[in-house]
Formats: C-alpha cells, sequence, structure tokens
C-alpha cells in the first residue's frame, strides 16, 4: 500500500488545484462586480425617489446583496484551503489523513483537493468516536 504520492500525482493534482484556484477568483470578482453594480445603481436615487420604491423590492434587493456577500465570503474560504493544500504538496503531507495517517484515495482527493481526512475518520470525528 502507498505511504505517499508520487511527484508525477502531487504535480497532477497541483495543477488541477491551482486551476481550482482560478475558477473561484474568476467568480469572487464576478461576485464583487455584482455587489459593487447593486450599490452604485442605488447610490443615484435622490432621496424623494426612496419613497417610490416598493419595500418589497427594497427587500428582495438587500436580501440578494446579502446573499452574495455570503458567497463571497463561502468561496474566499475555500480560495484559502486550497492554498493550504498547495502548502501540503510543498511540505509532503498532502493526501495523508491528519486522524489515521493513511493515505486519502485518489479519487476523494480529486473531488475534494483540500480534504485532511478520509470520509470514515471524518464521519468518526463527528459522531465523537476519534
Amino acid at each position: 500500500m502507498k505511504v505517499k504520492y508520487t511527484k508525477a500525482e502531487l504535480n497532477r493534482f497541483k495543477k488541477m488545484i491551482l486551476s481550482k484556484m482560478e475558477q473561484v477568483s474568476r467568480e469572487v470578482s464576478d461576485i464583487q462586480t455584482g455587489i459593487n453594480n447593486s450599490d452604485s445603481a442605488k447610490s443615484g436615487v435622490s432621496p424623494d425617489s426612496i419613497y417610490s420604491v416598493h419595500m418589497a423590492d427594497a427587500g428582495t434587493d438587500s436580501h440578494e446583496r446579502e446573499k452574495n456577500y455570503l458567497f463571497m465570503t463561502r468561496e474566499n474560504s475555500y480560495y484559502q484551503n486550497l492554498e493550504a493544500a498547495l502548502e501540503r504538496i510543498t511540505d509532503g503531507s498532502f493526501g495523508i489523513c491528519k486522524i489515521c495517517g493513511e493515505l486519502i484515495g485518489e479519487e476523494r482527493m480529486m473531488e475534494v483537493p483540500n480534504t485532511t481526512k478520509h470520509v470514515d475518520c471524518k464521519e468518526r470525528e463527528k459522531l465523537g468516536l476519534v
């Protein structure tokens, strides 16, 4: 049974992680643009016309902005987790379960490259069995 991934496998993971990081950066940029556009659209409203805006529309706009901030926060957190995965590639701990110390399967690492635990170990941890 393998103890670590080979350099070739780690390079493949690294390329995939960098690609995901680019995608996340674009998504965050799009979200920021949407937030800025919705804020700038509201800034041109005169005080007299504020009352002509329907209350439900204002609530919907507020909800959409809040949702966009939530998405942006989640994407930024994912980006940081991907950066941590790149650091684990560099220090040689990438793909090694933090709980049992065994190699996490390649399939799982391709789907969730920022993971640090086997599925079974993570479930046992959630149940308080670890």
